[in-house]
């Protein structure tokens, strides 16, 4: 049911999941402002969330370097607080984005059945580029077409996946602990995902 969900999954939750969630948002906002929608109404089209595989930074706030990234880019970080991966978030996600293949297998051993509707990031983002979208439900900025367009999309991402692994390249490297360069390079990769997801959403 609306919103389209997606959920991104890292280690911490404090630095490259978090990032994700909200460049999401952000590159929904600007989709939204091309058709002339207010971009406060993304969260009724699509519903960005994290969490990460270990619980040590739940409650924390951003990584200081990881939140300079989303609102230099014109994202918003208010509001965040890292939390640890739950069965039930797993379940309510119509698109799980983790930022290694490792983490996938943890997503998929907690939730088998969610193995269609998880994928890498970097993996996601590879295969989307392939993907004819004259088929999927038409593009209209309400929740109930945006949810029926995004599960489309989703399962026609996982038929181009034809049961291969994640490549190597696919993974975000983790920057926890680095500098402002790896950071920068880390939202880059980011975006070359979340931008074109917000794309074939909208347009």
């Amino acid at each position: 049911m609306p919103p389209f969900t997606v959920l991104h999954v890292c280690m911490g939750n404090i630095c490259r999941s978090p990032m994700a969630e909200r460049l999401l948002v952000l590159a929904v906002g600007e989709r939204l402002r091309r058709l002339g929608v207010e971009p406060a109404a993304v969260d009724e089209l699509v519903h960005s969330h994290s969490a990460g595989t270990g619980g040590w930074h739940a409650g924390e706030q951003m990584n200081p370097p990881a939140a300079r990234q989303v609102t230099s880019r014109g994202g918003d970080v208010v509001g965040f607080a890292a939390r640890k991966l739950r069965s039930d978030l797993i379940d309510a996600a119509d698109l799980v984005l983790t930022a290694t293949a490792d983490q996938q297998e943890y997503v998929v051993a907690l939730r088998p059945d969610a193995a269609s509707r998880t994928f890498v990031l970097g993996e996601f983002g590879r295969l989307l580029g392939g993907v004819d979208r004259s088929g999927l439900p038409p593009v209209e900025a309400t929740p109930a077409a945006v949810y029926a367009r995004g599960v489309a999309l989703v399962a026609a991402v996982d038929a181009a996946r034809q049961g291969a692994t994640p490549l190597p390249t696919d993974d975000l490297d983790d920057p926890w602990g680095r500098g402002d360069q790896c950071f920068t390079r880390v939202a880059d990769e980011i975006e070359e995902t979340v931008h074109p997801l917000a794309a074939a959403l909208l347009s």
